[in-house]
């Protein structure tokens, strides 16, 4: 292979924030592998100079990563929480934000995109979006889980961990906590606090380090272990800390795995159609509500009593919905409950289609909810909210 054909390609310049030509000659590149060089893909590039161009949208290339928003242009609400984050993976090396925000955008509005990059200008094959709350997340994952971006490639979209905690090893014995507090905040950005832990052998002490977001935390974590030689001499370690208190390094292109669904209840969403062309339109971002799904549930079975001392908050909104399918002579609203993962809280998130023959779109979103006495009763609480949801979306 010619040397120009290992020329470096990079995304974007920070400066303009438009797609660099810093590669020459691309239509000598092929997309295909050569030994173990990538080449990129010259119509990709094209495809994305043209799509940057044509938006104005601005992606700035920042430590292995190009981000979108964060906030994005024209945001008014307050920065998103945990559980708004969405993981995806299995993203062809050769595809980019021209495909994939437009996807995500017509989800819900995006706060930011993340799309992981190597140096020679190729994507690493996952990415993160982050929505402005945690059902347009939810949604996400119902709606684009197993999407097929290509012939033959699905991608899999997943809640994000979005991991905050950091555990400091083989700190100094001596070391102070609001002298430590003081150094990391000179080091890194988003240190909310700090907590000292003694070890087992008392020859050093570990600290927890909290961060204001995982993307705060995941940046100290490549820089710490560095910067503390490189300033104090001292050689520490630095990992993730677990929700069982234990660190363990983790790749940070791990999604967050779900766990076994409660009895009678399916692990997966229903599997989606494809997006509707009407959502995208020359690559535009055009945000839309709710989207269909290839399946579709079941009407809620018959309505049952709640167990004792468990009131079911908004039962009637079953019945209201019922009523007002009636009055329309509509038939009965079907609804189709899936188990999606369960958080640190102890609460477990639910995602929902509801069908309502005669309607454009069906009614699509998150349930987060304590765990029930059984699954017939958490099914109806989740039915509760998402009765409540259409009945809403009905008055707007």
């Amino acid at each position: 292979m010619r040397s120009r054909g290992r020329n470096k390609r990079h995304g974007v310049n920070k400066k303009d924030t438009k797609v660099a030509s810093g590669a020459q000659n691309l239509d000598d590149m092929e997309s295909e592998k050569v030994g173990d060089v990538q080449i990129l893909n010259p119509k990709s590039l094209s495809s994305l100079e043209a799509w940057v161009q044509k938006t104005s949208i601005k992606l700035v290339q920042v430590n292995g990563q190009r981000k979108y928003g964060g906030p994005p242009p024209g945001w008014n609400g307050p920065a998103p929480g945990s559980g708004c984050e969405v993981y995806i993976s299995r993203i062809p090396r050769d595809v980019y934000e021209d495909r994939l925000i437009p996807l995500f955008q017509a989800v819900a509005p995006l706060y930011e995109f993340r799309l992981m990059m190597n140096f020679s200008g190729q994507n690493r094959g996952f990415a993160y979006a982050k929505y402005g709350d945690p059902q347009s997340a939810g949604a996400a994952v119902c709606s684009l889980h197993g999407h097929e971006l290509q012939e033959g490639v699905h991608l899999v979209v997943r809640h994000s961990t979005e991991k905050r905690q950091l555990c400091l090893e083989e700190l100094p014995t001596g070391m102070k906590r609001e002298q430590l507090l003081q150094v990391l905040r000179a080091l890194s950005e988003g240190v909310e606090s700090v907590t000292l832990k003694a070890t087992r052998d008392e020859k050093s002490i570990a600290a927890v380090v909290l961060y204001a977001s995982h993307y705060a935390a995941s940046m100290a974590k490549k820089v710490l272990c560095e910067e503390f030689k490189r300033r104090f001499g001292i050689a520490i370690g630095v990992k993730w800390l677990t929700f069982a208190g234990k660190p363990k390094k983790e790749s940070e292109g791990m999604g967050k795995a779900l766990v076994s669904p409660p009895p009678g209840f399916a692990k997966k969403a229903p599997k989606p159609c494809p997006l509707p062309h009407s959502h995208r339109v020359d690559g535009e971002l055009l945000p839309v509500r709710s989207l269909p799904f290839s399946a579709v549930g079941h009407p809620l079975p018959p309505k049952q009593a709640a167990p004792p001392g468990r009131e079911i908050p908004g039962l009637d909104a079953v019945s209201l919905l019922q009523g007002v399918c009636d009055l329309f002579n509509l038939g009965p609203p079907r609804y189709d409950v899936r188990y999606s993962h369960a958080e640190p809280g102890g609460f477990l998130c639910f995602v929902y289609q509801v069908v309502v023959p005669g309607a454009a779109l069906p009614i699509t979103g998150t349930a987060h909810i304590l765990p029930g006495s059984s699954p017939g009763a958490m099914r109806e609480e989740v039915c509760c909210i998402a009765a409540e949801h259409v009945l809403t979306s009905l008055k707007a």
